[in-house]
C-alpha cells in the first residue's frame, strides 16, 4: 500500500515532523513492504513556520520581541522570495503562544497577556515583503490584538502596499458563546468571572466591531479580528498549508492517508487540519484515518468530517500519563496497531 502520513503537531509533546516520523516508524515496523510518505502539516498554529520552511525553502529570520508576559523572547519568521514574489510567514504563537506562559501563571496572565510581539514581528517583516501571512493558533492571549495594533502604531508601520493575510486555525467569531473569550479563555487559565470580563473588553473595542462576526475573527484571542480591521484577508491556515506543501499531489499517489493531532475534539471539526486532510482524501475516494493523543469526537461527527476511523494513543497505551511520558514510543505503538488493521 501507498501510505501518506500527514499529521499536525501533538500539543506540546511532538512537533508535526516528529509525529509524522513516529507514525511512519510504527507503520514500517508492522508493514515493511508498504510505501510510506511523510508530509508533516500545520494549520496556522505551532509548527506553521517549520512546516512551510521545509516545503518552500526560504530563510528563517530571528528577532527579539515582546512576549505575552512583557518579557523579551526570541521569535522567528520565514522569508520566501521567489518568482518575483516577496512573502513573509509569521507564526503568532512564536510571540504570544500559550507555551510561553508557565501553567501556574495562566490564571493571572489570561487577562493581561499581550500580542505586542506579533506586531513587532510584522514590523520586522514589513520593509522587505509584499505579502505577510500571519498564522493564528496556540495563543495564550485574549487581548483582541490590542498589543499588536499598539506595536504597529508605535513603529509607524505602513501596511498600505502590503497584502496582509490571516491564516486561521478556527472559524470562531469574536464574541458570543463560540467567541474568543468563552470558547478559548478557559483553556488559557480564565475563570468563569475572568471569561466574562474578557468578553466585555472585546465587545468594548470599537475598532473590532465591524469585523466581529466574521469567521475566524475569534482566532488567537481576537487577534484575527485585529488583523481583519487592518484589511487582512482571512483564509484557512490548513487550506493554505495544504496548497503550499503540495498535499494534493501527495494524496493523488496514496491509497490511504493518516493524519492526527494532540486532541481530536469538536474544535477539530471547525477549521482544524484534520478536516482539510479528510476533505482532500474524500475528493479522491481514499480512506482518512486519524491518530490523536486523545479522541472525544463521536462516530457520527467523525464521519461527517470525512474521517473513517480514529485511534486514541492514550487509550492504546493505557492512560494519558503513559502516552505523554514517552510520546514517540506511544505513537509508534499505536501506528503499528493501525497498520495491522488497515494495510492489505
Amino acid at each position: 500500500m501507498r501510505v501518506l502520513i500527514a499529521p499536525d503537531c501533538f500539543g506540546g509533546t511532538l512537533t508535526a515532523r516528529e509525529a509524522a516520523d513516529a507514525i511512519a516508524t510504527g507503520w514500517r515496523d508492522a508493514k515493511p513492504d508498504d510505501v510510506v510518505t511523510q508530509r508533516p502539516l500545520a494549520d496556522g498554529g505551532p509548527g506553521f513556520v517549520d512546516v512551510l520552511h521545509a516545503a518552500t525553502g526560504g530563510d528563517i529570520r530571528y528577532v527579539t520581541v515582546t512576549g505575552p508576559l512583557g518579557e523579551p523572547v526570541e521569535a522567528r519568521w520565514l522569508s520566501v522570495h521567489a518568482g518575483g514574489r516577496r512573502a513573509a510567514y509569521i507564526e503568532s504563537a512564536e510571540a504570544c503562544g500559550l507555551h510561553l506562559i508557565p501553567a501556574d501563571l495562566r490564571p493571572q496572565a489570561c487577562e493581561t497577556a499581550t500580542t505586542r510581539g506579533v506586531g513587532e514581528l510584522i514590523a520586522a517583516a514589513a520593509p522587505d515583503n509584499d505579502v505577510i501571512t500571519v498564522g493564528l493558533g496556540g495563543s495564550g492571549t485574549t487581548d483582541g490584538g490590542a498589543g499588536m495594533l499598539a506595536a504597529l502604531s508605535d513603529a509607524d508601520v505602513d501596511l498600505t502596499a502590503i497584502s496582509l493575510i490571516a491564516a486561521s486555525d478556527v472559524e470562531n467569531p469574536l464574541l458570543g458563546p463560540h467567541g474568543a473569550a468563552r470558547t478559548f479563555g478557559p483553556q488559557k487559565g480564565a475563570s468563569p468571572d475572568a471569561v466574562e470580563r474578557l468578553e466585555a473588553k472585546l465587545a468594548a473595542m470599537d475598532v473590532l466591531a465591524p469585523v466581529s462576526g466574521i469567521s475566524g475573527a475569534g482566532a488567537a484571542g481576537g487577534l484575527g479580528a485585529a488583523l481583519l480591521s487592518l484589511g487582512a484577508a482571512m483564509t484557512s491556515g490548513a487550506g493554505l498549508v495544504r496548497d503550499l506543501t503540495g498535499l494534493d499531489a501527495a494524496l493523488d499517489e496514496a491509497d490511504v492517508v493518516i493524519t492526527g493531532e494532540g486532541s481530536f475534539d469538536w474544535q477539530s471539526l471547525r477549521g482544524k487540519l484534520i478536516t482539510a486532510v479528510a476533505a482532500g482524501a474524500a475528493e479522491r475516494g481514499i480512506p482518512c484515518i486519524a491518530i490523536a493523543g486523545q479522541v472525544s469526537v463521536g462516530r457520527r461527527e467523525m464521519g461527517a468530517a470525512g474521517v473513517q476511523a480514529t485511534y486514541s494513543v492514550s487509550d492504546h497505551v493505557g492512560s494519558v500519563q503513559k502516552s505523554i511520558a514517552d510520546a514517540r514510543k506511544s505513537v509508534i505503538a499505536t501506528a503499528q496497531h493501525v497498520a495491522r488493521q488497515w494495510s492489505r
